[in-house]
């Protein structure tokens, strides 16, 4: 059964406990959640030094996780199992070669396919397959639909960062304001765990029902509420040549804390979204929006950055920035430092 992840969490909470968790996908901060969650919540601390077993898939073979998932617990409800890094185990999920067939039973299952059809109700089998998803048109996965807690983490994209981190922050009981939550994403980008590590330190410092500003951010994270890429953008699409300089001149100063292929990606995106903008009919404040991905507070930027650059232009800054891409990795380029490309590449934007 395919379950979302504030299903599975309200779940836990309630203790709703299900046999089997097969936690799979690309992104890493919701199945670490999800099984970290499991494994403080479900037993007592006393309950732990018998019942609950942590085991990693490099070398691990299927047959040994379904050895411990088929044990009684002991003095407790539960015994908890959580398999970790099962994306590198074997055999567990597919049987494609004749060495893989030889561990199937006499109908052609593998052992944790078998287990599927009859797990054990006292034990709670977490098995965390990180980074990749299973093919759903297999039996296996048809199984695991059946009789197992199915989650998939998608992966958050950089243009639904700053709405996920509004999010985050809401369930704590804090807000955030358009800018505090784009300079965030643009600073830290699409990395969950190391966006709410941040998130959580400000949360730490400051009260409940707190609206976090740029101002927060400078002082808790060390994100200049001044010269940061987000800002860069914004003098950019003015079109103001004495702040842009000011702002790339600071980061060729700073470069380990703005390295230049993060700033590539981000002004490329910018001036994508803003070519894309040219294009729209419906260039009403919730279209553009919805159509570029931006928060609707930072559309009247757009419009006027659409004053500022028409799209022969944009097209040109489109090649500049694929050019200083290249450059910045050596293509072209024997002597000049990141510094002095970063320069010459604004210049090139404004002029």
């Amino acid at each position: 059964m395919a379950f979302t992840f504030e299903e599975i969490i309200g779940n836990l909470q309630k203790k709703i406990y299900h046999p089997i968790y097969f936690l799979m996908g690309e992104e890493s901060y919701f199945i670490d959640k999800i099984s970290d969650y499991i494994t403080e919540h479900v037993l007592t601390e006393a309950e732990k030094g018998f019942n609950q077993t942590i085991l990693y898939g490099k070398d691990l073979e299927p047959s040994t996780i379904i050895g411990h998932a088929r044990r009684f617990p002991m003095m407790a409800n539960y015994q908890v199992i959580i398999v970790r890094e099962a994306q590198n185990i074997k055999d567990l999920v597919t049987k494609e070669t004749k060495a893989k067939k030889e561990k199937a039973d006499e109908k052609g299952k593998l052992p944790f396919e078998q287990y599927l059809e009859n797990p054990l109700k006292s034990t709670i089998l977490v098995i965390c397959y990180k980074y990749k998803t299973i093919d759903k048109r297999t039996n296996i996965a048809k199984q695991l639909d059946k009789t197992a807690v199915l989650f998939e983490s998608k992966k958050i994209y950089d243009n639904q960062l700053p709405a996920w981190i509004s999010s985050y922050l809401k369930s704590q009981h804090y807000t955030i304001s358009p800018q505090a939550a784009a300079m965030i994403a643009e600073y830290l980008g699409a990395d969950l765990s190391k966006v709410t590590n941040e998130l959580d330190k400000l949360i730490i410092s400051l009260p409940a029902g707190t609206q976090i500003t740029p101002e927060h951010i400078e002082k808790n994270i060390g994100i200049s509420k001044e010269f940061n890429v987000f800002e860069l953008q914004n003098a950019l699409g003015e079109r103001d040549l004495l702040r842009a300089n000011r702002i790339i001149n600071y980061f060729g100063a700073n470069p380990s804390s703005n390295p230049f292929p993060v700033i590539i990606s981000s002004l490329f995106s910018y001036f994508s979204k803003l070519l894309n903008y040219h294009f729209l009919e419906d260039k009403s404040q919730n279209n553009v929006a919805s159509v570029l991905g931006v928060h609707p507070f930072f559309v009247k930027s757009y419009v006027l950055a659409g004053k500022n650059y028409n799209i022969k232009k944009l097209v040109e800054i489109v090649a500049i920035l694929r050019e200083y891409d290249m450059k910045s990795k050596g293509w072209d380029n024997v002597s000049a430092t990141a510094s002095d490309l970063q320069r010459e590449m604004i210049y090139r934007i404004l002029h």
